[in-house]
């Protein structure tokens, strides 16, 4: 699949990596991307912050990307997959794109350099750089409560007219920056929130869709969101949006994914609720909050 920037819309899954007994779980991997590829998903992220990327030794990375498109080939369902990359080096990304680039992808997702806090000119430089020598798209991921520092409007701009740079993920927790930057942009540039408890609020201001770790669990009523929102029906997109508004709260109230793991484990999608360190599982407390909720929408759908 090529011209990722006419796939960056809609409802897209950070999925999670599922493990058991410390490893790559294979089995509830291909569970996972059967489930998920029959149904509303418009694409993957894998091995960004939802999947634990930065624990993934290399060899368990590129195993996750030829499972899942083993996986999609075999449903006969074509899907766009993004690989996440992240990293304080501009160096050394460069070298993963090289150890990347003929990897069953369509593109990445590549976060802003951690606790180094460069410049706005730093950063300019680091994704032009990176952009120069990706040979998929790149698709930018601003979100400075973890990496210590904002790609400011000026800046974005400025890497949307690079040919290789597509869109953006955008977690910069302020609106006022999200509007301005939807409504400057460059048309062919995409902008999809990642944050799951403002979906609708993004989606409502123009955003092209969302990477929404909350969609894992209804899944389906993300995606009707979307599709009320691109038909013009406001108060339908916004009925289907409460029916799961509190759910992105739940699925955050401990460090994520280890609560999405835990229902994707009571639900029998994955084998295991496994996360690496520093990750912990979720506590008693949570888990029997998701219990709850778990009982609560299975009487209702009933």
């Amino acid at each position: 699949m090529t011209g990722l920037e006419d796939h960056l819309h809609g409802l897209w899954l950070p999925l999670v990596t599922p493990f058991h007994g410390g490893a790559l779980d294979e089995r509830s991997l291909r569970r996972l991307t059967r489930h998920y590829g029959a149904g509303a998903v418009d694409g993957f992220i894998l091995g960004a912050t939802s999947g634990e990327g930065m624990t993934l030794r290399e060899a368990e990375l590129e195993r996750l990307v030829a499972v899942v498109r083993d996986e999609m080939a075999a449903s006969g369902r074509t899907m766009p997959i993004c690989l996440g990359l992240s990293g304080a080096d501009t160096s050394r990304l460069k070298e993963r794109l090289d150890e990347t680039a003929d990897w069953p992808i369509d593109g990445y997702l590549i976060a802003s350099p951690y606790y180094v806090r460069p410049s706005q000119r730093g950063l300019l430089a680091h994704f032009q750089a990176l952009a120069d020598h990706a040979a998929w798209p790149l698709a930018l991921y601003n979100i400075p409560y973890r990496t210590a520092v904002n790609i400011t409007n000026q800046t974005l701009l400025r890497l949307a007219e690079h040919r290789n740079i597509v869109g953006l993920k955008d977690c910069g927790a302020s609106r006022e920056q999200s509007i301005a930057l939807l409504r400057d942009r460059p048309k062919a540039f995409r902008v999809l929130t990642g944050e799951d408890a403002n979906y609708f609020e993004a989606l409502s201001d123009g955003a092209d869709g969302g990477i929404v770790l909350s969609a894992h669990v209804e899944t389906a009523t993300f995606a009707a969101v979307h599709a009320e929102l691109k038909r013009g029906n406001h108060d339908a997109a916004l009925a289907r949006w409460n029916e799961v508004a509190e759910l992105t709260r739940l699925l955050f109230a401990e460090p994520s994914p280890a609560p999405a793991k835990y229902w994707l484990w009571r639900s029998g999608l994955i084998d295991s609720p496994e996360v690496r360190l520093p990750m912990v599982e979720v506590s008693s407390e949570l888990a029997a909050a998701i219990d709850r909720e778990i009982e609560r929408r299975t009487k209702v759908a009933a």
